[in-house]
């Protein structure tokens, strides 16, 4: 495992590392990068990388994290300007802070990400979880009328889960067939059109209720029968 990094110049080294990590795979990939490799972009010796890390694989992996707290800071900066956005605006700016920090440095991340997921290195996604349903929570404070939707918790966790499985399979994709942004419109839509076709039924439903009683009667009720005339010769 990992040496712990008590002393703030060994927490500075093992961050060298892991950025210089995150640098040689996005450059060489996963097979092509040797500690050696990693040290040297470090400005380490091979012999201080060992104190801190028995092996490349164990250096992988904290990579891995590393990335997915960047993608949870990036969004999370964004926290308080989306709680005043429409559902499709919030769902894009999330998606875009991602993009950004994926985008950024000559696409390091995204190569890097592309890189991990496709070498089997497991990316532990439960902190970004953790980020949306706080984000919902109080996106649903901030505009309570979304409340109201059916099946709520059921759709978040969907369209979290599916969302996130989404995002992953684009990102281990080395030449996706869709692009980024058509992604973003996906995933934006996937979400925008279910709210708002629930708000749209639910606005419907309460202006029937609103409704005269005699009014909702004549709409809700069949018309009677008309009576069948008498026959002539009849007593």
């Amino acid at each position: 495992m990992a040496r712990k990094p008590i002393q703030q110049r060994s927490k500075a080294t093992v961050e060298a590392i892991v950025e210089a990590g995150i640098i040689c795979v996005a450059k060489r990939g996963i097979e092509g990068t040797t500690t050696r490799h990693i040290a040297a972009v470090a400005g380490i010796g091979i012999g201080s990388l060992y104190e801190y890390f028995e092996n490349k694989e164990e250096i992988y992996q904290v990579m891995a994290d590393r990335m997915v707290e960047d993608v949870v800071n990036a969004v999370r900066g964004k926290l308080p300007d989306l709680l005043t956005l429409t559902i499709r605006d919030a769902v894009r700016v999330i998606l875009l802070a991602t993009g950004e920090l994926l985008q950024a440095n000559d696409r390091r991340y995204l190569r890097c990400t592309r890189f991990v997921l496709q070498a089997g290195i497991k990316m532990e996604i439960q902190p970004l979880k953790e980020l949306m349903i706080e984000i919902i929570s109080r996106y649903m404070v901030q505009q309570p009328e979304y409340l109201k939707i059916k099946n709520l918790g059921v759709m978040n966790y969907i369209f979290i889960h599916g969302g996130m499985f989404t995002l992953l399979r684009y990102l281990s994709e080395d030449e996706p067939s869709i692009s980024y942004e058509a992604l973003m419109d996906g995933l934006t839509d996937m979400v925008g059109h279910y709210v708002e076709f629930e708000l749209a039924l639910l606005e419907k439903q309460s202006a029937i209720e609103k409704q005269p009683a005699i009014e909702k009667q004549s709409v809700t009720e069949k018309p009677p029968l008309s009576e069948k005339p008498q026959a002539r010769g009849d007593s």
